[in-house]
């Protein structure tokens, strides 16, 4: 399925709205070329560094609708960014879903893609994101703004978490959130509900563009 380019300057507030506002000015950002991979669009100087993400690995197949801003601090930058940056590249590519995925793994195995040598996190603030997500897993344009801590290996066995993804209320607590493998596996904190609504009034009118940018970019769409 073919990709289409977000308008640039759109893209680089919706990518970074993955970051608290103090970090915003000093942050990298790449830019998607659906026919090329990511491309450098501003550099930055304070180690964090945002995209949108548009490709889920870990799915059965493509879709054109996934929208994920998300911002990795420096050693995020430097492990899990780049396969997320290498799957853009494949699929420009023309890899498939299937050979993606394969490929992705195969990397992890033979160590060409490294978990982070130390304690980090990647911030998911923005008002909107469009995934896999509570309460039934599937694909729907959200507001869940969160951190996520890097968890290779961990599990919520680990950490005596029991999250009920059917119940909001369950989420409140850190738990594990392992995306396709065990070394992409992050401890999740959602964003508290005041917070929340402030984020929510604060990027109103990032909100309002991207909805009209496209349908699935509306809080209210949930189709999946």
């Amino acid at each position: 399925m073919v990709l289409e380019p977000m308008p640039a300057k759109l893209e680089i507030q919706f990518a970074l709205s993955a970051a608290p506002p103090g970090l915003r000015d000093r942050a990298t950002v790449y830019l998607l070329d659906p026919k090329k991979g990511y491309q450098l669009s501003r550099q930055g100087t304070n180690g964090v560094t945002c995209i949108v993400e548009r490709t889920a690995w870990e799915l059965s197949d493509f879709r054109d609708d996934i929208y994920i801003p998300l911002c990795y601090d420096a050693v995020g930058a430097k492990t899990y960014l780049k396969f997320i940056m290498d799957a853009a590249a494949l699929r420009a590519q023309g890899v498939s879903a299937g050979a993606l995925k394969a490929e992705i793994e195969k990397r992890y195995r033979d160590k060409t893609y490294e978990v982070p040598e130390k304690p980090g996190l990647s911030y998911m603030v923005a008002p909107i994101m469009r995934t896999i997500g509570p309460p039934d897993m599937k694909v729907h344009s959200m507001a869940m703004p969160h951190l996520m801590f890097y968890a290779p290996f961990i599990t919520n066995e680990d950490i005596g978490a029991v999250p009920d993804l059917s119940v909001h209320a369950s989420l409140l607590y850190p738990f594990i959130d392992k995306q396709g493998n065990a070394e992409q596996s992050y401890m999740i904190q959602l964003i508290g509900e005041a917070e929340k609504a402030k984020i929510l009034t604060d990027e109103k009118e990032l909100l309002d563009e991207l909805c009209a940018y496209r349908g699935v970019l509306c809080l209210a769409h949930k189709d999946h």
